[in-house]
């Protein structure tokens, strides 16, 4: 069996940059120990695969796959598979995907870029006991979201990027997405995150932590929108716009590899 494949740095303005995803569109579900074996074999930080939606309630339907499990909510994958979408059809201004537990998202064009709508998962003040130790840090605002996302408040960008976390000590904490921000230098925030219990130990650029920092920073800025950067090593910028209940995020992609999966 052949099934195409498309590798692409989302949040990205030129390759190697952004969030890796892969992309692959499927005529049918296979099972999900196949669906992880390939994520595993991909082994970037999310497979995206899509299906054509029968229900009709979206355009189609979507589940993402880390290398080790799969996953509630994947922004940057998402925001991959519209642009792969969008880019065998363009004549469509906007795509929509059915998910298991986000509920429907959507990718549209934006000039150059994209905006996806994800929902937004406003965090609540909360002692996590163990989270600052594995962080390195003495005292700190935490938050979280009973999504599986806990929020670090650091105060400048310059302690954000001197972080050395004890990974294996988050991962006990339990399979949450740690998120360090503080306002930021060249962006209004900065942020790295952390999600060594789903096998990846700091994550490039996480549309799904943007959903958590998009209300945080939006009500403390006293404004919707913001300029967000993700500093991780290959690192990626975000546009974060508070609409409703939901996180507008924007950015570019860049294709890298197409081709076929050998199965």
């Amino acid at each position: 069996m052949k099934l195409p494949f498309a590798q692409i740095d989302a949040f990205a303005d030129k390759p190697f940059t952004g969030n890796q995803a892969a992309v692959m569109p499927l005529e049918a579900w296979l099972d999900d120990a196949v669906l992880q074996a390939i994520a595993e074999e991909n082994n970037v930080a999310e497979t995206a695969f899509i299906i054509p939606d029968a229900s009709g309630a979206a355009d189609y339907e979507l589940r993402w796959f880390t290398p080790a499990v799969e996953v509630a909510l994947c922004g940057h994958a998402t925001m991959a598979s519209g642009h792969y979408i969008l880019g065998k059809f363009p004549d469509r201004e906007r795509v929509t995907f059915r998910t298991r537990k986000a509920g429907i998202l959507e990718v549209a064009r934006d000039g150059d870029a994209y905006a996806m709508a994800l929902p937004a998962y406003p965090p609540e003040p909360m002692a996590i006991p163990g989270l600052l130790e594995a962080l390195g840090i003495a005292s700190a605002e935490t938050l979280r979201h009973p999504g599986g996302y806990d929020l670090t408040v650091l105060d400048s960008a310059d302690a954000v990027l001197a972080l050395t976390p004890d990974f294996r000590a988050l991962a006990a904490i339990g399979d949450t997405l740690n998120i360090v921000t503080a306002p930021g230098a060249d962006t209004d925030v900065i942020s790295r995150v952390f999600a060594p219990a789903a096998g990846i130990d700091e994550d490039p650029v996480t549309g799904s932590a943007h959903s958590v920092l998009t209300p945080y920073w939006a009500k403390r800025l006293g404004r919707d929108s913001f300029t967000a950067f993700q500093a991780s090593k290959r690192g990626g910028h975000v546009g974060c716009t508070l609409s409703g209940d939901r996180a507008i995020l924007r950015g570019t992609c860049v294709t890298v590899i197409e081709g076929e999966f050998t199965l």
